[in-house]
């Protein structure tokens, strides 16, 4: 295929540090863009990222084998097909909709004020490591069922998880590392699915264990594998998409005071944030045939990386598509959080996302009622910004200052609170 030399690369620094400003030079001059060193093709424009997500005969999930089984215990939802993969999503989307959304959304609002409570007084939070992380990690563990006072073992184990799922490039050292996470993170969930089965009740873990397929329950291995796959899918993206909104919002503050005045548009300004700086950034795929974009050829066996922020930017779908803009009409928010979103952040086809309902409700609810308490909200003084991640990205921290609460916020206690750092 045809290559340009331009020294170029996406595992390259520069690019870890800052990618937005390559999205427009790869989508123009290097469409499928080869990365020699991990011999696997980086796809930037719209409707290629679209093909490669909808045609599953052509582009499968099987690289997820190396990618995720190892960490997950068992197969993901996005390896199976047909009627078990049908089934299976069944039962985890309905643990995101009805009536066990409306409890989330409780659960949710109970969890983010008793996070926030510790630090309204003071008038000064780091969004991202104060708040975000231990409440994505929160309302997970509310959804599966789970111990929350095992909340800070929880997220060390998921961390590992998700570094081996999210790294391009892993050392034997972090390799065994994430291993080691993944197993105890297994062995802690056993019991409890073993009770589970025994004692069911309303949580998503009980209804994996009491499912059938074929008239055959879940083995442990198989609802393992969903429990973890919730885990990562649930808590990664959530403090990430909070955190960026929030950012946005405050860089554009006439957008700002109309989400205050109005917040019917904070749905729009969540949709905008996907859009504009997605959480996921590379979803994985594997060419079971030789395919050509853009006249060059991806070979049958490649790894393909569509790279959902680049796609989100591009100009033949979006106008003006490096602007942060809640009322752009080319967005629709209504189905932004849909199979029918024109945005790529939730990916599309047979495996969407499977909490994209439950990321809208989680993150609505929490920015809904952070607003109000964050008057006057701005960076705080000496606060640098800075984005890490290649596969799924985010800020470091997002250090605050806003005008003190001095009302006393709930306290529930100590034992399950995040360490506190200071920005």
């Amino acid at each position: 295929m045809p290559k340009i030399d331009s020294g170029f690369s996406v595992l390259s620094a520069d690019f870890a540090a800052d990618p937005y400003p390559s999205f427009a030079w790869l989508r123009e001059q290097a469409p499928v863009h080869h990365e020699p060193a991990i011999d696997s093709y980086f796809l930037s424009r719209h409707q290629d990222v679209k093909r490669v997500l909808t045609d599953h005969e052509a582009f499968t999930t099987e690289t997820l084998q190396v990618r995720a089984e190892p960490v997950m215990r068992g197969p993901v939802l996005a390896q199976l097909t047909g009627a078990e993969h049908t089934a299976k999503r069944k039962i985890v989307v309905r643990g995101f909709t009805g009536q066990a959304l409306q409890d989330q959304v409780r659960a949710i609002r109970a969890d983010a004020a008793e996070l926030i409570a510790p630090f309204l007084a003071r008038g000064r939070v780091d969004l991202v490591n104060d708040f975000g992380r231990p409440f994505a990690v929160y309302a997970t563990l509310d959804v599966l069922g789970l111990d929350k006072a095992d909340w800070q073992q929880v997220a060390a184990w998921h961390s590992g998880v998700a570094e081996f799922i999210t790294s391009i490039v892993l050392t034997p050292e972090r390799r065994r590392h994430c291993l080691d996470c993944a197993e105890q993170l297994e062995a802690y969930l056993l019991p409890v699915i073993e009770q589970r089965r025994r004692h069911p009740g309303a949580d998503l873990i009980s209804r994996l264990c009491t499912a059938e397929f074929d008239g055959i329950a879940m083995s442990d291995r198989e609802v393992t594998a969903l429990i973890i796959n919730v885990l990562a899918a649930a808590t990664e993206p959530a403090d990430k998409t909070l955190a960026l909104l929030f950012k946005h919002l405050i860089d554009h503050p006439e957008q700002l005071a109309q989400v205050r005045r109005d917040p019917g548009l904070l749905p729009a300004a969540i949709a905008e944030t996907l859009r504009y700086t997605p959480p996921v950034q590379l979803v994985p795929r594997q060419a079971e045939r030789d395919a050509v974009f853009a006249g060059a050829t991806v070979p049958a066996g490649a790894t393909v990386f569509c790279m959902i922020g680049a796609a989100n930017r591009d100009p033949a779908v979006f106008g003006a598509p490096d602007t942060f803009d809640i009322h752009r009409p080319d967005l629709g928010t209504a189905r932004s959080f849909s199979a029918a979103a024109q945005h790529l952040a939730f990916g599309t086809g047979l495996h969407q996302c499977v909490g994209a309902a439950f990321a809208r409700a989680e993150i609505e609810t929490v920015a809904a009622l952070l607003l109000p308490l964050l008057d006057r909200v701005r960076y705080s003084p000496g606060f640098r910004y800075r984005e890490t991640g290649l596969y799924t990205r985010g800020p470091a921290a997002l250090c605050l200052d806003f005008t003190p609460v001095h009302a006393p916020g709930p306290d529930s206690g100590t034992s399950r609170r995040p360490d506190r750092r200071r920005c």
